[in-house]
């Protein structure tokens, strides 16, 4: 990434609004699972319920928003979701003050934070594509994913002496006042947005809710790559609400050193990030997503092998950090590289496809996890997943694919 490369006032706005979001989402990180073990005395397989249904069911709920969201200004759609985030949270602050918190409300108040934010990333992508050059895609995308990063490294810390301090509904509060923040920078970024042109009947049809599928699987290189993001972040996330209950539970550690186990690797991320755009140019962009995407697999396997204390705590740090410094390449080339391979007027559709099936398929292995949890052990279980995880390379585009151009997109309208 060149230093000091600028690109533009409002993207500097919309930077800094994702920045005071995924800060308060780091803050949080964990936070409903801890009320639901701490608050309300859940088990494995409630938790691992809360993190899958709650997603599995915000998926749903976000299938016609990518049709819908397509042909509207995206701006005050950001800004809606943003304000829709921002109440839901707030709720749960509310009704534990009163006494009434329940494991339903939790799971209510998960479903609406996962369907706004699926809608909120894929009209921040076209979005995105509306405020920067094609050629800088990649820079911006980068400088998402070092903030990313930045803030996971300074958020769990902060949340988790929170946490030991105020307990977990403080950093709930602190999660929805960040969707506050983000809103309010959305905003400033101002400009005029064009409402986009639709060309197919005004009103929406049932068929055009699997437009962004059809899209997605036609094309020979997002295929692959559709199918190795869902399977790779479904088993990775599968793994974490297990990770919790046997680092939290059974091996007795601190909800401070939880959060410094995965704060601290982070700095891989950001190392990560920063060397993407530089590898891409020495390398091309095709063999550093497949290169950063194989070597991301290798590395969760080394989860099953943690124990108790110090040791246990370096173990898993060191694993964290080989999986991020991964990551870190390997998200910002992979977005560049969607972006690029999807034309303007599919990309919300095409985005939210992605994200709804990330997010269904996330919530169907969490719950499947959650019972091997239970039937096998949270140990068994999470080296489960580290074993198939070794297979993800194999879902990777073989061969480069070249960004869509006028002149594809004039022949596919003929």
């Amino acid at each position: 990434m060149r230093s000091g490369q600028r690109l533009g006032r409002r993207f500097g706005w919309l930077w800094g609004a994702y920045g005071a979001s995924a800060l308060g989402t780091w803050l949080a990180f964990g936070s409903f699972e801890l009320i639901a073990i701490r608050v309300l005395h859940a088990g494995p397989a409630v938790v691992a319920a809360l993190a899958s249904v709650g997603a599995a069911v915000g998926a749903a709920v976000a299938v016609p928003l990518g049709p819908w969201v397509e042909f509207r200004r995206k701006r005050p759609v950001l800004i809606a979701m943003d304000l829709v985030r921002f109440a839901a949270l707030l709720t749960v602050p509310a009704a534990f003050a009163l006494g009434v918190l329940t494991f339903v409300q939790l799971l209510v108040v998960s479903v609406v934070v996962a369907a706004a934010d699926i809608t909120f990333r894929a009209a921040s992508g076209a979005y995105l594509k509306t405020l920067v050059r094609a050629e800088d895609l990649l820079v911006a995308g980068a400088r998402f994913e070092s903030t990313a990063w930045t803030t996971t490294i300074i958020g769990p810390p902060l949340g988790g002496a929170a946490i030991g301090l105020l307990g977990p509904v403080a950093t709930v509060v602190a999660d929805g006042v960040s969707y506050l923040l983000s809103a309010l920078g959305v905003r400033a970024s101002g400009g005029h947005e064009p409402r986009p042109e639709r060309q197919k009947a005004a009103r929406m049809r049932a068929p055009e809710l699997l437009d962004g599928w059809r899209y997605i699987l036609a094309d020979p290189i997002l295929r692959p790559l559709f199918f190795n993001t869902a399977l790779f972040n479904a088993l990775v996330m599968a793994a974490q609400p297990l990770l919790a209950v046997l680092m939290l539970g059974r091996l007795g550690f601190s909800p401070w050193q939880y959060g410094l186990a995965f704060a601290a690797p982070s700095i891989g991320g950001l190392l990560g990030s920063r060397l993407a755009r530089p590898l891409v140019t020495r390398y091309g962009q095709h063999r550093v997503m497949v290169a950063s995407g194989a070597l991301r697999a290798l590395w969760p396997i080394g989860l099953a092998f943690i124990g108790p204390g110090t040791g246990g705590l370096l173990l898993v740090m060191g694993v964290e950090l080989g999986l991020i410094f991964c990551c870190g390449v390997f998200n910002p080339v992979s977005s560049t590289y969607r972006l690029e391979r999807t034309r303007n007027d599919r990309v919300t559709r095409t985005l939210t496809a992605w994200a709804v099936t990330t997010k269904a398929s996330t919530a169907l292995l969490t719950a499947l996890w959650g019972v091997l949890g239970a039937l096998l052990g949270p140990r068994i279980a999470v080296a489960l997943a580290g074993a198939l995880l070794l297979a993800t390379p194999l879902l990777l585009p073989r061969r480069a694919g070249v960004p869509v151009t006028g002149a594809e997109v004039a022949a596919e309208r003929v």
